[in-house]
């Protein structure tokens, strides 16, 4: 079989649990995690998600949990999640870092390469004692937009402005490094790399304009060239790395130079389907949406679209292995606390027990009758 239409996830519908740890422009640590209550109800969480279909997931380690001092780990944060995992049946892409690393390790310092490291071949092991199935890793999620916040803008610690790139290349050698410490561990494993996916609209259609457009797309794909080892070899990158590539898109991915986000349905909006045709062609490697959804009455709809746009690239040959609902919880905003409605479970009541948003449940179960009879055997093989 060719491996681009080899699956390793359990179903073709995702959920994904948002579990960003980065301390905020204020020095505060964000832990999704612990503000949907998910980490209390891990066991209701991953039962109520599998009651829909959604038998793989996204979730994460908070590793400034995990590792308080250098090489030293304490894995309790963790443990319930692997063993919740395993009760439920349910399958689990881990995020070894969203966002946050520990108070005491500098990002700017090679340390941050050999701890990254250490830190995914210890949990590797860790894992395998729960679960004998190959296992699926996202090693850093959206390491460009990380880059861009924490190293462009000052809102995440480093708290640094015009050093977006290097920190970007820092992250990249984190990022290999880790990869090859997991699959030291069990070389069947899987890796997942989480970028967002854009489209600049130009301003005019005036060459310049057009140019600069393109120009700024483009940079969207650095994260995975240079994982691919296309571009700034002295990092590490090979092609062997850049497994799965994962795509995030919402509503709000298409904007003009100026910042004026483009809206679903507006003539400039570029149908997602040729925005996966054009990565597919790129990378020549099998692709799934892992991250996407939409807040209020406009939950059921989005998918609808994205579902929609996801099989007519099927149609067209496109590789596409997955959509991932995210998040599956509704969280609190990182920086307002406010309750963002995006899930399709709501805030859970004093038994645990979560309310669903019956307009996305019933469009999720439409989609998997119509799409998930046609989705590809599972294989589980290592990356070549």
């Amino acid at each position: 079989m060719d491996r681009a239409h080899e699956t390793p996830f359990e179903s073709f519908f995702m959920g994904g649990f948002d579990c960003a740890t980065q301390r905020r422009r204020d020095g505060a640590r964000v832990d999704s995690l612990v503000w949907q209550g998910h980490d209390r109800l891990v066991g209701e969480d991953y039962a109520a998600v599998a009651a829909h279909g959604l038998r793989t997931v996204r979730d994460g380690l908070r590793w400034h949990l995990i590792e308080k001092a250098p090489g030293q780990y304490d894995w309790s944060s963790w443990r319930p999640m692997l063993k919740a995992a395993r009760d439920a049946g349910v399958q689990v892409i881990w995020d070894l870092w969203h966002y946050g690393t520990p108070d005491w390790l500098d990002i700017w310092s090679p340390a941050l390469v050999e701890r990254m490291a250490a830190f995914a071949e210890a949990a590797a092991k860790v894992r395998a004692e729960y679960s004998d199935e190959a296992p699926i890793w996202c090693p850093l999620n959206e390491i460009s937009y990380f880059a861009y916040m924490a190293g462009d803008q000052a809102e995440w610690a480093p708290y640094a402005r015009g050093q977006g790139g290097e920190l970007k290349r820092q992250l990249i050698r984190a990022a290999i490094a880790a990869t090859d410490a997991v699959r030291r561990v069990d070389p069947r494993a899987r890796v997942l790399w989480c970028e967002p996916c854009v489209h600049i609209v130009p301003q005019t259609m005036g060459a310049d304009d057009l140019d600069h457009a393109r120009n700024v797309a483009e940079t969207q794909w650095e994260v995975f060239d240079m994982l691919a080892g296309r571009r700034d070899p002295e990092l590490g990158g090979r092609p062997e790395i850049l497994d799965i590539v994962g795509l995030n898109f919402y509503s709000h991915n298409q904007w003009t130079p100026a910042g004026n986000f483009v809206p679903l349905g507006h003539h400039s909006w570029r149908p997602f389907s040729t925005m996966l045709t054009d990565i597919a062609s790129r990378y020549g490697r099998p692709v799934i949406v892992a991250e996407t959804g939409a807040e209020g009455s406009a939950r059921s709809a989005w998918i609808h679209y994205v579902a929609g746009e996801v099989e007519a690239a099927r149609e067209a040959g496109v590789p596409v292995q997955g959509i991932c609902l995210y998040p599956i919880c509704n969280y609190p905003g990182w920086n307002d606390g406010r309750i963002c409605p995006t899930g399709l479970l709501g805030p859970a009541d004093e038994q645990g027990r979560r309310p669903v948003h019956l307009p996305l449940a019933r469009e999720l179960a439409r989609l998997q009758g119509d799409m998930e009879v046609e989705a590809p055997p599972r294989v589980l093989l290592a990356a070549e």
